[in-house]
């Protein structure tokens, strides 16, 4: 395994940007950066061998701060919607800046996700850490966050994901990349089939936060149990899908066991070749076929990204969960660790 580290450029407040490669013997690379521990590159054979970056990315380091996708990084300190920016702990009203309609998403302006993260390489990883200090976006506690990449032989890209607290909390952590698997830029995803191991999904109101019910995927556009083209069913006359101008909910697990690693889906492209198998620990992942990606900042090679041209497949804990109480809890206390892990695979087949 190659690991190298390069300056790429100053963030606003005078910080070192920083890209890190980690190249494989077959030649299969990823690139990090440590604005918002975020993913900048996954590069991988077709079915003849042939490279290309199947992850979006932007031209400029300086467009990774404060964009709407959240192109590639870790948001937070809760990932997805908390209804109207509000919820209780402990018997005290937290209220959050609102950033997505009357919600607030992805821990808001000054989120994870626009933070220059401290990092290192060790033991053929990369590490990335950030404290989050107490009240930063208005959550409690002083909150101490590792991400840890490793990028193997098989082209498996692993990440770790852990936080501690020195006070109760929430939160609520993803990774946030985009993918189009016969490279980015190269068209729509409509023909991309999913396979998403889940039989539940959770409505929304409006304004996409969860009702608080789990509905049942079958006889609705929502269920891929089988392999199913993202665009057969994404203009459906169906509530969910107007809402979102396409897929952008949160699906269940099935069969979820607390730091359990297991399957939860699987995304192919046919002329490709290509197949993301994705793993992961956490209860829920939130589809999103990149509804609303037509203003995103200039993309590598000089992509302009437009609605539709990459799905995010983000493996996490339930959105607005501090506001459910039937939802698995996202708090934090202090004594306790945050940990959770996804993975991406990819492989190649003859279709």
């Amino acid at each position: 395994m190659k690991l190298t580290k390069e300056l790429w450029g100053t963030s606003p407040c005078g910080k070192e940007i920083l890209l890190y490669t980690l190249e494989n013997e077959s030649g299969a690379y990823v690139r990090l950066t440590n604005i918002g521990a975020g993913i900048v590159s996954v590069v991988v054979p077709d079915k003849d061998g042939v490279l290309a970056d199947v992850a979006l990315g932007y031209a400029e380091a300086a467009s990774y701060f404060g964009d709407g996708p959240c192109m590639g990084k870790i948001p937070g300190r809760y990932a997805n919607r908390v209804a109207l920016g509000k919820f209780t702990l402990d018997e005290v009203e937290y209220t959050l800046p609102v950033n997505n309609g009357p919600n607030h998403l992805h821990g808001g302006p000054e989120g994870f996700q626009n933070q220059n993260w401290e990092s290192t390489i060790k033991d053929n990883k990369v590490h990335f850490t950030y404290l989050s200090k107490n009240m930063e976006e208005n959550f409690p506690g002083n909150v101490t966050v590792s991400v840890i990449y490793e990028w193997k032989e098989n082209n498996t890209l692993t990440i770790n994901l852990s936080a501690t607290t020195d006070a109760d909390t929430v939160i609520n952590l993803t990774n946030h990349s985009y993918f189009n698997l016969k490279g980015e830029g190269d068209g729509d995803i409509f023909d991309h089939i999913l396979q998403l191991n889940c039989s539940n999904y959770l409505p929304t109101d409006e304004t996409l936060v969860p009702t608080g019910e789990y509905a049942s995927v079958k006889g609705t556009p929502m269920d891929f149990t089988q392999p199913k083209a993202i665009g057969k069913d994404i203009n459906a006359d169906f509530n969910a899908l107007k809402i979102g101008k396409g897929y952008d909910h949160c699906w269940l697990a099935d069969n979820f066991e607390d730091k359990q690693l297991k399957e939860i889906a699987i995304l192919s492209e046919p002329t490709s070749g290509r197949v993301l198998t994705i793993s992961s620990t956490q209860v829920g992942a939130q589809v999103y076929t990149g509804n609303w990606l037509n203003d995103s900042p200039l993309g590598k090679n000089g992509h302009k990204y437009f609605d539709y041209c990459a799905v995010a497949i983000e493996c996490q804990g339930l959105p607005d969960a501090p506001n459910k109480p039937n939802f698995p809890s996202q708090y934090l206390k202090p004594g306790e660790t945050y940990q959770q892990t996804i993975e991406y695979s990819f492989k190649t087949t003859k279709i």
